[in-house]
């Protein structure tokens, strides 16, 4: 059964929440119904594209991936996340999230901006919210909030989103006791990532728990597997077969 947005409302205080990103059919279809939400994350621009950062990623690259999982999803509640520059105004963000929920999101991820998310909210479209540390406009990647006055900011950047009608909010790189404050204070889900235990939920990028993002660990990944090693050795034996001329024997050979 496909989860919906009032299920993971409802799991607040209730049942952690998880989510994980995932870009491709394969992908998402292995992850469909292990974890209550995912997300097709801009960091598609550094994990999938190779870029530096996400500043990068277009709409269509959001939409084509979009589709992509979307077709594989149909458990777990499907996160499209609008990248930078596609809601720089209200009219471009109806229009934008509107193709990412044409393209197989249940609902739109943005950063801060709870004027725009008030705006998609009120043209019927779920809305999660992204404070803190958000890639797309802080080019300082640090902990955010540690000093007072920043921390006070960020608590009322999650009031406003509430406010606003998001369902939810992404906590990214703030000192676990600011994330447990405002976890405290919003009725809505906090979703971690380099936020702590105190978070309603997690998400993490399924390339770093993987092993396959190999530039660079950020501190509050931890590593499930290392699929890297894995694939390594799988294309080392494939190249020394064929190198060899083990490979194919008859058993992989039409007659």
């Amino acid at each position: 059964m496909k989860i919906k947005i009032d299920k993971i409302k409802s799991m607040k205080g209730e049942e952690k929440i998880s989510m994980l990103t995932a870009y491709d059919f394969p992908t998402a279809n292995i992850m469909d119904g292990v974890v209550d939400m995912i997300l097709v994350g801009d960091s598609l621009g550094m994990v999938v594209l190779g870029y530096e950062n996400t500043l990068r990623v277009t709409m269509n690259d959001m939409i084509r991936h979009t589709e992509a999982v979307g077709r594989a999803v149909k458990k777990s509640l499907l996160v499209g996340d609008l990248p930078v520059g596609s809601y720089d105004n209200l009219e471009d963000a109806v229009e934008n999230a509107r193709k990412l929920i044409e393209a197989g999101a249940d609902c739109i991820k943005i950063e801060n901006q709870h004027k725009i998310a008030r705006a998609l909210v009120k043209e019927g479209m779920e809305v999660m919210g992204h404070i803190g540390l958000t890639p797309q406009t802080v080019t300082d990647f640090k902990v955010q909030g540690k000093a007072e006055e920043d921390a006070e900011k960020i608590i009322e950047e999650s009031k406003e989103l509430e406010k606003a009608g998001c369902f939810a909010i992404v906590l990214e790189c703030v000192p676990l006791e600011l994330a447990k404050k405002i976890t405290e204070e919003i009725s809505i889900p906090t979703i971690g990532i380099g936020a702590g235990i105190y978070c309603d939920g997690q998400v993490l990028v399924m390339h770093d728990i993987l092993g396959l993002f190999e530039k660079f660990k950020p501190k509050f990944v931890k590593r499930y597997a290392n699929i890297a090693e894995e694939m390594r050795k799988a294309f080392r034996q494939y190249n020394k077969e064929v190198k060899e001329g083990k490979f194919p024997t008859d058993e992989f050979s039409f007659h």
